[in-house]
């Protein structure tokens, strides 16, 4: 049986100034599956920080997006991914 997984994805986040970027890259890092997680900073306002999010692993979108809204982070655009099969 052949499943599909999805092992890249990269997002456009806006957060809150807090909590940090270290913090919330250890903080989505935490995540069953995650290999590997990138962020960085595009723009910076009063309130709210722009990211780009590149995460590496075996990604359960859903988890990922109901975990970074405890942060207080919401997607506004899934930009990339990448879905593998294995036979």
């Amino acid at each position: 049986m052949e499943q599909t997984k999805l092992v890249s994805i990269v997002l456009d986040v806006l957060k809150p100034h807090e909590p940090p970027l270290t913090e919330l890259a250890l903080y989505i890092g935490e995540l069953l599956g995650s290999r590997r997680v990138e962020i960085t900073l595009i723009e910076r306002d009063v309130n709210t920080e722009s990211l780009e999010v590149v995460i590496n692993g075996n990604i359960d979108y859903e988890n990922l997006r109901s975990r970074l809204a405890v942060k207080g982070a919401v997607i506004h655009s899934v930009d990339h991914v990448v879905v593998v099969s294995s036979s």
